[in-house]
């Protein structure tokens, strides 16, 4: 029986060893709503292994993925590629042209797996530019394109066997993915993460989560896959048995209605908007109605936690989440809320304090690619954890300073092991405390 996860794939088993779920993973398949069990997704990672092999894919080999709004065929292919040793290059869709071409030729990808027909006319445009990529594959059913369950039927010529030998084979320390930074500072840079990386992180965060029951709590997945925080947060998920609803961001306010998720992730811009019509809403009453909503809006917008307000505030605001915020909550499904966490830039303070005043918990986040990626995040889990316009304490495992130039370093098993194909920005490991570190890195970005 696994004890914890080790490497990324493990992840799915260890779901299956210890609390298969009949409802694993729920998104739209040709437009309706389709779940897959614990048991099936297993199933299907271990076809897409075995198609691959026939296909000949090899341990090291570098395959694509592209897709718009997050979907179950994802995770399905990022475990099947990574469990033979073979490495994953998730691309954003909204790349050009130009860079999906460079990514491509960088990683010298032989496969690319897209979702729908925008995509695979994109990529089959550069393709000839491309001496490396041998096929483009489809997560959708797209006229003359192939399909990507293609890989099924190839498995049959692979006895399972051989992904057992493979998959006994990778080690935690081996590299997992290779994910390009966006190239705002020049062409996108390849970041190197292991398998220890992402799972480390994956389960460092564990106890910054609200408290889940296994097998009974639901998140709504929609920010892009491709990025390494919503990705690291599906390990995440997958260890603590919460039903996976995937969506995109265009679909968020439908999906919400439908996940009814006690947790989710999201971006300060979301937020704004979320708040915005909330505002607008409430303002647009008259009378007493009106009134009502400004007090209750009025009370949340100097939200503390812990009881620091005082209990006549206290019992003021437990009025104004029963008469008005009950309802927000509703219209936007946020019901059975647990909590949101909120990363890319800075959340603002009042409107940290306005949704957490509302019982529409947020909490904040810190870190970047180069550290799989949470360096900091706060919880409500413990006492004096929790402060308005702060990202929390360090995740165990990871440390942080201050440089004398103000710059943030941090050393951890979550930092990346280096930047593909260029030895000059390479991580030196050493040993400390048990496990293995990194020198600092210097940090920049924020999520």
């Amino acid at each position: 029986m696994m004890k914890e996860p080790k490497r990324l794939f493990d992840f799915a088993y260890f779901q299956l060893e210890n609390f298969p779920l009949e409802k694993m993973i729920t998104s739209r398949l040709n437009g309706e709503w389709t779940t897959i069990s614990t048991a099936e997704f297993v199933r299907q990672m271990n076809l897409v292994s075995r198609g691959l092999l026939s296909l000949g894919i090899a341990p090291g080999d570098r395959v694509a993925l592209i897709t718009h709004a997050n979907r179950m065929e994802w995770d399905i292919m990022d475990n099947g590629i990574m469990q033979i040793g073979a490495i994953d290059v998730p691309i954003y869709p909204t790349m050009t042209e130009q860079d999906c071409e460079y990514i491509m030729n960088h990683a010298e990808t032989k496969l690319c797996f897209v979702s729908n027909k925008e995509l695979f006319d994109k990529i089959s445009g550069i393709q000839k530019n491309i001496p490396s990529l041998m096929k483009v594959y489809t997560f959708e059913k797209v006229e003359g394109a192939p399909h990507w369950t293609e890989l099924f039927e190839a498995a049959k010529t692979t006895d399972q066997s051989k992904v057992q030998e493979l998959s006994n084979q990778v080690k935690e320390l081996d590299l997992a993915t290779i994910i390009y930074t966006s190239g705002t500072t020049g062409l996108p840079k390849g970041v190197m993460l292991s398998h220890r990386n992402i799972a480390s992180n994956a389960i460092d965060c564990e106890e910054r989560l609200p408290h889940l029951e296994r097998g009974k709590s639901r998140c709504l997945s929609f920010l892009p896959i491709s990025h390494i925080y919503e990705r690291m947060l599906h390990y995440l998920y997958f260890a603590n048995g919460v039903h996976m609803y995937m969506s995109g961001m265009d679909s968020i306010k439908d999906d919400l209605m439908v996940a009814k998720p006690h947790m989710f992730t999201g971006v300060p811009r979301l937020f704004e908007k979320f708040y915005d019509g909330i505002y607008a809403k409430g303002m647009a009453n008259t009378g007493i109605k009106k009134a009502l909503f400004k007090w209750a809006h009025d009370l949340a917008i100097i939200w503390e936690p812990e009881g620091a307000n005082g209990w006549w505030y206290e019992f003021k605001l437990g009025i104004a989440r029963k008469l008005v915020f009950s309802k927000v909550k509703a219209a936007l499904g946020l019901t059975e809320i647990s909590a949101i966490a909120s990363g890319s830039a800075a959340l603002q303070v009042r409107l940290a304090r306005f949704f957490n005043g509302a019982s529409i918990w947020i909490k904040e986040g810190y870190g970047l690619t180069e550290t799989s990626p949470v360096i900091a995040v706060n919880t409500f889990r413990k006492p004096n954890m929790w402060r308005a316009g702060t990202v929390g304490k360090p995740i165990k495992n990871v440390e942080v300073k201050i440089a004398e130039d103000g710059e943030i370093l941090s050393k951890g098993p979550n930092v990346m092991m280096g930047y593909y194909k260029d030895k000059e920005k390479r991580m030196k490991y050493s040993k400390m405390d048990g496990f293995t570190q990194v020198t600092s890195v210097r940090l920049k970005m924020v999520f």
